[in-house]
């Protein structure tokens, strides 16, 4: 029993230091510079969602990125993230990460056509969001 609870402590010591290193690498790359493109991406929020909930439906879309879309989803719509969304700046930032990386292998896979046909907002809004996926 003492072995059992050594391994269960040492595994959830290995996971804490996991998300400790996961925090430090999203506080690395949200640098001061990079703070006015993550504000950008949480303006555009509620049309991302649009259009992630449109992508995930797009039978025309592979299922595997289908599959990722709601995946996505899901997570947003969680309240567990792997920052808590209090965190300043940090909170919104494996979001915005998380976002901009599934959107990018959407785009590579299918075209950025299929996204801004996809997309609710403004054309601004599009424009703001290809920035965002080019990563500046």
């Amino acid at each position: 029993m003492n072995r059992v609870l050594e391994l269960l402590l040492a595994g959830a010591g290995g996971v804490l230091l996991l998300w400790v290193a996961a925090v430090v690498a999203l506080w690395a790359g949200a640098r001061h510079e990079a703070r006015p493109l993550l504000r950008e991406a949480l303006r555009l929020l509620p049309d991302v969602v649009r259009l992630v909930r449109r992508l995930a439906s797009d039978p025309s879309l592979p299922r595997r990125l289908r599959v990722r879309l709601w995946l996505l989803a899901g997570y947003l719509v969680l309240p567990v993230d792997l920052v808590p969304d209090f965190v300043p700046v940090l909170g919104y930032a494996d979001d915005v990460l998380l976002v901009a990386w599934v959107l990018r292998s959407v785009v590579s896979s299918a075209g950025e056509g299929v996204v801004a046909s996809h997309w609710p907002g403004t054309p601004a809004g599009l424009t703001a969001l290809r920035r965002l996926l080019s990563g500046g």
